[in-house]
């Protein structure tokens, strides 16, 4: 059980620098919570940087940045909480199953080893990395229209454009060829430890709106961990695409995880 007022590990996904966590960290810092929400692997402090200098991140796969934020885990004084969005959401399940955090939140998780309903518009925000073999060790950049579609789609078109213009930054295209290929890929890092029967709680969120991890996604993940007694949680929000946690809506999404964390006695 993590400690009352611990802390909470925030974990983005893909096209996301960490900063797009600030208004959940001031959330859950309201709340008497410890907030941090370090960036993967070689992703710079400001989005700006980030942008300037995408080699730093090209190249880091799922293991690395599991690694990454199992080390960040270790300096810690009580395991956490982690919550991820997208790619997040995978490290965050990939945290709980290896026992690193106490709870897990995992938002429009992109999915684990097992899920087999990879829905078309899934595959086609995939495909920007996919379509071209080199992106594997390079990073790949949104344009507008692609984070319109993968993102704000269910946000207006002016939204989508200062999320992009506030948020995006060029992500590694390695982890999607790795989940890509994962159900055909032995000790694939996309595996998560489902069956884990004393691992903590888990809540899974979908967004009925999500072009990137369509809710079939995160219902299929649901079904992965039948085989363990622990919690399994699901919550969708059916009007809601994948900026959910950074659109004008994120405080009902964070409002909601925090209820169920407190529900928890965590």
């Amino acid at each position: 059980m993590s400690q009352p007022g611990g802390p909470v590990l925030f974990v983005h996904g893909l096209w996301l620098h960490p900063t797009s966590w600030g208004q959940w960290e001031d959330f859950f810092r309201a709340a008497g919570h410890s907030p941090l929400a370090p960036g993967w692997p070689g992703v710079s402090d400001t989005v700006e940087e980030t942008r300037r200098n995408p080699d730093k991140v090209a190249g880091n796969g799922i293991e690395d940045v599991v690694q990454h934020y199992a080390r960040i885990i270790r300096d810690l004084e009580s395991r956490p909480i982690v919550i991820g969005h997208s790619f997040g959401g995978l490290i965050a399940q990939r945290l709980l199953g290896q026992s690193l955090a106490s709870a897990a939140v995992a938002i429009d998780a992109a999915p684990i080893k097992g899920v087999l309903n990879l829905p078309p518009s899934a595959l086609k925000v995939a495909s920007i990395a996919l379509k071209r073999p080199a992106s594997r060790r390079e990073a790949v950049a949104l344009t507008p229209e692609q984070f319109r579609y993968g993102f704000g789609n269910a946000v207006s078109a002016q939204e989508s454009a200062d999320l992009y213009e506030r948020w995006a930054v060029p992500s590694p295209g390695k982890p999607l060829f790795e989940d890509a290929f994962a159900n055909f890929t032995p000790g694939s890092p996309a595996k998560v430890d489902t069956r884990n029967k004393d691992r903590g709680p888990l809540l899974l969120i979908a967004g009925g709106k999500d072009h990137t991890v369509p809710a079939a996604i995160t219902t299929s993940t649901r079904k992965l961990y039948h085989k363990s007694p622990a919690i399994t949680d699901f919550k969708e929000f059916e009007d809601r695409g994948h900026s959910l946690t950074i659109d004008h809506g994120w405080q009902e999404v964070a409002q909601y995880a925090l209820d169920w964390l407190r529900q928890r006695s965590l």
